[in-house]
């Protein structure tokens, strides 16, 4: 058994701390919204986010940072991309030297352009780092309702841990050394979710979503080889598979977003009658800026950026896509001359 705190009581730091008890572990759980906890310790379900799951009484929930990180083993950032850094600020006094800190949150921070356990590593160097990455919605993980994940770190041991702590007979968890590809696949998956949520919105039909999904994970590719990451993960769990669950799912908030925002919304109507963080529209900058320090094509979320910030009319974003010059489809193969 080990001592496990997880920061952020949302849909999936409750769904995930549910699980982390199931397995015998002894876990709190911070939240830095009062009104959270106190819902939460009086009906014992995250009536907001996760309604209809039962929180088990053995789960400490609590707005003191210290008191949660200060004994714990393991720790579990669950709080959205955009907060990751003020929040490990405050949590690093708190945190003891060796202890491994698990980034949940699928996101790349605005401006620094810095993934999350990167920015995790700067506030926290005295810790170990992980990911848990992959097809795995909240609300059917805390119905368990099976799920596949993966683990990664550069770290073998810390990869391993991270498997053994979370695994049971319905969350099954694979490992891996490719950290960037893990978190590449998870972040640049969600903007392409909204692009997909667009296409539903738009009207158009099975076609167009599965082409916008396949060059999507080219666009993916791409920026994960020239990051230095795997084609493999790519291929895994945390690449097809995640972009697959959240642009087809009716759980998934980035393609829900997408969907109103293909209706003639803003994203920030989107957003608001979504009532949850869309980290897609947070980590779009940031996707470009990446795509242009690195020299890479990402045609489709370059509209979605367009369509975000610029004004753009969904239905003439996805006829570009549509328009753009003729190419081969896979520049790895050519013809014998």
């Amino acid at each position: 058994m080990k001592k496990i705190s997880v920061l952020g009581a949302g849909s999936w730091g409750t769904a995930l701390s549910i699980l982390l008890s199931e397995n015998g572990h002894d876990v709190t759980v911070w939240s830095i919204d009062p009104e959270e906890v106190l819902m939460i310790n009086n009906y014992r379900e995250q009536r907001d986010k996760l309604p209809g799951v039962i929180v088990p009484s053995t789960i400490v929930f609590t707005t003191d940072l210290e008191l949660a990180c200060r004994e714990a083993e393991m720790i579990i950032c669950a709080v959205p991309s955009t907060f990751m850094r003020t929040t490990m600020k405050k949590a690093s006094p708190y945190i003891k030297k060796g202890t491994i800190v698990v980034d949940v949150a699928k996101g790349i921070e605005d401006e620094t352009f810095k993934t999350m356990t990167e920015v995790i590593g700067e506030e926290c160097p005295q810790a170990r780092t992980g990911i848990l990455s992959g097809p795995s919605h909240a609300e059917e993980v805390g119905r368990k309702i099976p799920t596949t994940i993966v683990a990664g770190s550069k770290d073998k041991e810390v990869a391993h841990i991270i498997q053994d702590v979370f695994m049971n007979d319905y969350f099954r968890v694979y490992s891996s050394p490719d950290v960037i590809g893990i978190e590449l696949g998870g972040s640049l998956k969600n903007v392409i979710a909204l692009a997909a949520g667009m296409v539903d919105g738009l009207g158009f039909g099975d076609n167009s979503k599965a082409a916008l999904m396949t060059r999507g994970i080219a666009e993916i590719s791409r920026l994960v080889i020239a990051m230095g990451g795997h084609i493999e993960t790519v291929s895994g769990l945390s690449g097809i598979g995640d972009l697959i669950v959240t642009c087809t799912s009716k759980h998934s908030r980035n393609r829900n977003a997408g969907f109103l925002m293909g209706q003639g919304k803003t994203y920030q109507e989107a957003m608001d009658e979504v009532k949850m963080v869309v980290e897609g529209v947070y980590s779009a900058k940031a996707a470009l800026e990446l795509g242009r320090k690195y020299n890479v094509s990402l045609p489709i979320v370059e509209e979605v950026n367009a369509v975000l910030f610029e004004g753009a009319n969904v239905r003439e974003s996805a006829i570009r896509l549509f328009m753009r010059d003729r190419t081969i489809e896979s520049e790895n193969l050519s013809w014998d001359d």
